[in-house]
């Protein structure tokens, strides 16, 4: 089944598609600045996934997820976005 494959593998495999970690990296800063946080949220996390160590993808996580903080009007969503962007 498909949820036996590891998350880093499959996404390895997406960013192969889309031509590489750094595809996946642009498209994602790309929708966070046309205010595409969720979709942007979804790349980023595979392009992290597929390249955990690339500091691009580190850095560009980082600000979508501070993006995401900011936008929030609930405390617990903010302290889970302003996480996952010091994470980064």
């Amino acid at each position: 089944p498909a949820e036996a494959r590891p998350e880093a593998a499959v996404a390895g495999e997406i960013a192969a598609l889309a031509g590489g970690a750094h595809a996946l990296v642009s498209r994602a800063a790309a929708l966070a600045d046309g205010g595409e946080l969720g979709l942007a949220t979804h790349l980023i996390e595979l392009a992290f996934a597929a390249a955990p160590d690339d500091p691009e993808a580190r850095r560009v996580r980082a600000r979508i997820y501070s993006a995401r903080s900011e936008a929030e009007s609930s405390l617990m969503a903010k302290n889970i976005f302003r996480a996952a962007a010091d994470e980064s």
